[in-house]
């Protein structure tokens, strides 16, 4: 009998144990996950951002002599700042600053000012570069704890002149600085849209190129870029 009474004391003890450490267990584990710390959502979240830009020029309103050729390449990069205007965030104006470089590609057909045939068609590139002040209003369906979203941004583009360049080859090689006959401004609007880091970039020059009291003949030269916009957060 005494066997039997100390048998079931023991198995009663066990059992009680068991359920005390499995009862402190549960608690502990409780109190772990309630004092986790929560990530913070910020409610006033902006899409500051860097960007970077390649497109090609399809050059515009070209004299009747010259041709494009190759590639005219045109690049851009700079900042943006994001000031939300709407409650949910998803307007915002952004103004900026960048740098942009193109570099258009053409030929020139001289054969109506000249009769030698070295001189006849000349290969040139206009080198321009620009510090641009982009201002541009965003639509975006962005939350604050995603950077992935679909964008829509539009705006307007002043640009100064830094530099220009004639380089030319064919009978004659060389290189001229045309500061002197470039409009020193340049204005464009622009467009971007796509979804996360790729968006497609359309760009419209507004004004000449080249200063029309300051320039022979009429140049009414204008450039459409059609190109990627890359946003970097």
């Amino acid at each position: 009998m005494r066997a039997f009474f100390y048998y079931f004391y023991k198995k009663y003890i066990m059992r009680q144990f068991v359920f005390v450490s499995l009862f402190f267990l549960f608690n502990i584990t409780i109190g772990f996950s309630q004092s986790e710390t929560k990530p913070v959502v910020d409610s006033l979240f902006r899409e500051d951002q860097f960007y970077v830009s390649i497109a090609y020029n399809f050059i515009q309103k070209k004299p009747d002599n010259f041709n494009q050729y190759s590639f005219s390449t045109g690049l851009s990069a700079g900042f943006l700042r994001d000031f939300p205007i709407s409650e949910n965030r998803h307007w915002a104006i952004a103004p900026g600053i960048g740098y942009s470089y193109n570099d258009l590609k053409q030929t020139i057909d001289l054969s109506a000012v000249t009769e030698n045939p070295d001189f006849e068609l000349v290969k040139s590139r206009i080198i321009l570069h620009y510090v641009d002040l982009p201002l541009e209003i965003r639509w975006r369906n962005a939350t604050p704890d995603s950077h992935k979203f679909w964008r829509i941004h539009g705006g307007f583009m002043a640009s100064y002149l830094i530099n220009g360049k004639f380089k030319y080859e064919g009978g004659l090689t060389g290189s001229e600085n045309i500061n002197d006959i470039l409009n020193k401004f340049q204005y464009a609007t622009y467009l971007t849209f796509g979804f996360n880091t790729w968006n497609a970039y359309i760009h419209y020059g507004l004004n000449p190129y080249f200063d029309k009291d300051k320039t022979a003949a009429e140049n009414n030269m204008t450039t459409l870029k059609i190109g990627l916009m890359f946003y970097i957060l």
